[in-house]
């Protein structure tokens, strides 16, 4: 590990674009922080007692029973994607480990930048034992330099028995970079994981299908997605829940704005055991000729399982903008305010403070003009 770069030696560009993704460089308000540039582990600390944050090899050294952990969520033949990092001599990432009834008041957070690589990869661990609660946020985000490149990122979350694991992925990348996130989660007993994604700047593509696997009685799962899709931007962005034990409950929510960009927004729910629930909302705005292709699953195997979906992709209904310009608001204003309220998905779970970044990104997006 190197400590010799930091987030504040970056420039005030790179900087700027940290904070878009809901950093914070001067680690106000975080009880841990981890910085990846490249495949240089730069910075980790953890503040909070009872949650550890290691680095990949930090953690094996520690503790040699994380070993148990690796590649049981995720296969290594998954794709080309888990593959090519599972292959890598030296795994680079983080891995979070939150004891028995830990409960962290302020979130963790992880940066993973790209400067000079053309290919980023990553391998986290987070492990939450029984009782626990904890938040991370993962900032992605490429240099203003970096003018292609692909990141691949696999992340195995085991949340435990009445545990609650929150993440939140903001991604901030060039209009060249690729991106290939592989992530799953398994939620025992009354267990809860809760994922947030936002993606609003540009983006050569994303392609990711997240898993939550219910295998406890009473586990619940929820995935809600904010995405601006920009032209020649290409998100693929799917995700998956299991309901594998009585009582478990899962929800998939997407908000999706195009400008011009393609969006293939998928989500598939399976309901394996009687006594479950599950529902997918997915709402587009087009807001410029672009493509949103909404695909949502629901898939019942036994007679008392309860499963919906709804999607709609539409315009800002013309009567809307009206009825608010009636009020003394000019076009531009309406318009934005529609598109404002739109995205304002509050995400459950957050912390307030990280809720006020998101929106700031909002707001941030909305600034910049759709």
């Amino acid at each position: 590990m190197h400590d010799t770069i930091q987030m504040t030696d970056l420039s005030d560009d790179d900087q700027k674009r940290l904070a878009l993704t809901g950093l914070e460089v001067e680690m106000k308000n975080r009880s841990g922080s981890f910085f990846q540039k490249d495949q240089d582990v730069c910075h980790i600390t953890s503040d909070c007692q009872g949650i550890e944050f290691l680095t990949f090899s930090m953690a094996l050294e520690k503790y040699p029973w994380v070993r148990d952990y690796i590649w049981k969520a995720i296969p290594k033949d998954k794709d080309k994607y888990t593959k090519y990092v599972a292959s890598r001599p030296d795994p680079k990432g983080f891995v979070i480990i939150a004891k028995k009834g830990t409960k962290s008041i302020y979130p963790l957070q992880a940066c993973l930048f790209m400067s000079d690589s053309a290919v980023q990869h990553v391998h986290n661990i987070i492990i939450a034992e029984e009782d626990s609660e904890l938040h991370i946020i993962s900032g992605c985000t490429s240099s203003t330099g970096r003018n292609s490149g692909a990141h691949l990122g696999v992340t195995e979350i085991y949340v435990g028995k009445g545990a609650k694991v929150t993440s939140t992925m903001i991604h901030n990348w060039g209009k060249n970079i690729s991106v290939f996130p592989r992530s799953v989660a398994i939620v025992e007993e009354n267990g809860v994981f809760l994922s947030n994604y936002v993606c609003m700047e540009p983006v050569r593509k994303i392609q990711m299908a997240p898993l939550c696997q219910l295998k406890g009685e009473g586990a619940v799962g929820r995935f809600s997605s904010v995405v601006v899709c920009t032209p020649g931007s290409f998100m693929d962005l799917g995700s998956t829940a299991t309901l594998e034990a009585k009582g478990t409950s899962a929800e998939l929510i997407t908000r999706a704005i195009t400008t011009g960009g393609t969006i293939l927004s998928r989500g598939r729910i399976d309901g394996l055991v009687k006594g479950t629930k599950g529902h997918i909302e997915c709402k587009g705005l087009i807001l410029r000729d672009g493509i949103i292709h909404a695909i949502p699953e629901i898939k019942g195997d036994v007679v008392d399982t309860e499963l919906s979906h709804e999607a709609a992709v539409g315009k800002i209904a013309r009567d809307e903008i009206e009825y608010l310009m009636a009020r003394g608001l000019d076009e531009e204003t309406a318009t934005a305010t529609i598109i404002r309220g739109f995205l304002d998905v509050k995400l459950e779970g957050l912390p307030d403070v990280l809720q006020n970044q998101i929106n700031a990104a909002i707001d941030a997006a909305e600034r910049s003009g759709f």
